[in-house]
């Protein structure tokens, strides 16, 4: 069961956790936080979140780490189960005056031990380009004005042992022309070394160059596109300059977005409450997703791209399938918020009763993702074959993560009776507990159901990396439509979509909208919630939003609670899953088999340490 008893036992910090594979530690030597391992005052802060890069350097300790706390920024060497954490040489810091960080993101493609690029967003709306190994700020984005840097101050490190600093401050009047909203989330786009997409809590997202300027006066735009709850429109000027794109998408914050393993195809939640599916390229919408209630907050693709999972404010995990366009399954686990959803590419596993039926031509394997890491491309490469032969007696279990602001860790495993419910389980099926597994709704049954929403395009042709199995003839028509379009987007905005590289604030939780007091026959109390232009009432019961007894409702494998404070960050490594709390503390769990810890723990700082 995933609830622990009552009492002392249920408010006790969990340390350790076994699932099938084994036992994960928590290891203390191996937290990173601020260097006074203070606990942050996080009332009124922006999430803390953690970005990592691989600079694939020769010493074999290629990992860099970056995480904000407050108003600071600080970039480590990640040591994860191998040694002890240091955190009183962090190779980059800094601490900002008038703005905090509240997202950033690690240009893969680019980096290198020399150089990196990181984008770093803010809550005044704010983009900044920074390299932490040179120590330089490059470029600032939605900040108008005669100074290239934000207000911050940068430590003297030749001065540092004795707890001394340098500041430098910009004092110029600047002015906020694209957005003057909190960034949300930034990612550079898969395959680029300069485009990169950033959403606002105006519900509006931007795509930017780094090697145009913004310009000095406010952006005029063109519309491009136009469907149901979601604009996009080019930067109409005579020479190029960001951003090349504005996307206006439903109704609130944009909360997050994620684009699919493949690049193609990107995911997004609002506060709205909706999921959103587009043709990045194409700027299609591809399917959509409304939540049991509230907002959605955070979004993951599954490792293959064939599966959505989303978290919000109704206390759920929500799977929703990519390829047939509905919700297969709801998580309940959570005593609040959701704040993060992940999938683990190196516990997802696919089990076969013959070997030899996996062999295949070298071709089969050339669209593949790349994970990096033998574990996941193996994974996902048997996932890939998995879908496409559906008569072969095999086992599938994808495992995927939740953290929330009831400071609890979900695990789930989302297994073939989940995902083909109309086939028989193989022997060798692996575990997962189903708290209601009833069949879809009528209508939902098959493997071509069309993607919700009447007005909505007909379902794009799926990727190249995806199998092939029930492509609709209705795409064939919308091909040439796409090519104009992504052709207009280049035209207007001098991108080159199609040519890529190959891929290698929060609110306090409100009881009385929390899951545990709403049962599945109770859809009067959603009349409670804000109405919006899609009154909720309405979608409940639809393709869009199934009640609660028509579709599975997954309970968790382990559900333990880690931390003091609300949890934000959850992500998965080969070796460990790494897991942070508002409190500012990042935590490596190591894996089971995994943990080789070999140096002590940090030492207390001494009193001339510098205390931010």
């Amino acid at each position: 069961m995933a609830t622990e008893g009552g009492g002392k036992e249920m408010n006790e910090i969990k340390t350790q956790f076994t699932t099938r594979e084994g036992l994960y530690k928590l290891l203390p030597n191996s937290e990173y936080s601020r260097p006074n391992r203070v606990p942050f005052n996080s009332q009124g802060s922006n999430p803390v979140r953690v970005s990592f890069v691989n600079l694939n350097d020769q010493s074999g300790n290629g990992d860099r780490l970056c995480f904000n706390v407050g108003r600071e920024l600080y970039f480590y060497i990640y040591k994860g189960v191998r040694k002890a954490a240091d955190l009183s040489k962090p190779i980059d810091k800094r601490i900002y005056k008038g703005t905090q960080p509240t997202c950033h993101d690690f240009n893969h493609l680019t980096a290198t031990a020399e150089s990196v690029s990181l984008l770093v967003g803010f809550s005044a709306g704010q983009v900044q380009l920074i390299d932490p190994i040179k120590k330089e700020t490059s470029k600032l984005f939605n900040e108008e004005s005669s100074c290239q840097h934000l207000w911050k101050v940068d430590w003297n490190e030749e001065r540092e042992n004795e707890g001394s600093k340098t500041s430098e401050e910009a004092l110029v009047t600047v002015q906020r022309l694209i957005d003057k909203s909190r960034v949300t989330c930034v990612k550079w786009v898969p395959g680029s070394e300069s485009l990169f997409l950033v959403a606002h809590s105006s519900g509006n997202m931007y795509l930017y160059n780094v090697e145009h300027s913004c310009g000095t006066t406010a952006p005029h735009y063109q519309l491009l596109k136009q469907g149901e709850s979601f604009a996009v429109h080019t930067c109409k000027s005579k020479s190029t300059r960001n951003p090349l794109l504005k996307w206006t998408v439903g109704e609130g914050a944009l909360n997050e977005f994620a684009f699919s393993p493949d690049g193609k195809f990107l995911a997004c939640v609002s506060q709205d409450g909706f999921l959103r599916v587009f043709n990045f390229d194409s700027v299609e919408l591809h399917g959509t997703m409304k939540s049991y209630f509230g907002g959605l907050l955070c979004v993951c693709w599954s490792p293959d791209g064939k599966y959505i999972v989303t978290g919000g404010e109704d206390d759920l995990v929500t799977v929703w399938s990519f390829v047939d366009g509905r919700v297969i399954a709801r998580g309940h686990g959570h005593k609040s918020w959701v704040s993060v959803v992940a999938f683990d590419p190196y516990t997802t596993s696919v089990e076969e009763s013959d070997p030899m039926e996996f062999s295949g031509s070298d071709e089969d394997f050339q669209d593949l993702l790349h994970f990096g890491r033998d574990r996941a491309n193996s994974t996902q490469s048997r996932l890939s074959k998995r879908n496409s032969t559906e008569s072969r007696p095999v086992s599938v279990t994808y495992r995927f993560g939740s953290v929330g602001q009831d400071t609890q860790l979900c695990l789930w495993d989302l297994t073939e009776d989940i995902l083909f419910p109309h086939q028989p389980l193989s022997r060798a099926r692996t575990h997962t507990n189903v708290m209601n597994a009833t069949s879809p709704p009528a209508g939902s049954t098959g493997n071509s159901v069309s993607t919700p929403g009447s007005s909505a395009p007909p379902p794009l042709p799926r990727s190249n990396s995806l199998p092939h199995s029930t492509v609709s003839n209705a795409g064939s028509k919308s091909n040439v439509a796409d090519g104009a379009i992504a052709s207009g987007v280049s035209k207007f905005a001098t991108l080159s979509l199609h040519d890529r590289k190959d891929r290698h604030h929060e609110k306090d939780h409100k009881r009385n909208h929390s899951m545990g007091h709403i049962s599945s026959k109770s859809s009067d109390k959603l009349n409670l919630v804000t109405k919006t232009k899609t009154d909720p009432a309405k979608t409940l019961g639809t393709p869009l939003c199934p009640r609660m007894e028509d579709v599975p409702l997954l309970e968790p494998l382990i559900c333990k609670k880690i931390a003091h404070e609300r949890l934000t960050v959850l992500i998965f490594l080969e070796d460990c899953v790494v897991t942070a709390c508002q409190e500012g503390f990042v935590c490596t769990w190591g894996r089971p088999g995994k943990v080789r810890l070999s140096s002590s723990p940090n030492q207390a700082l001494s009193p001339g340490d510098t205390v931010m």
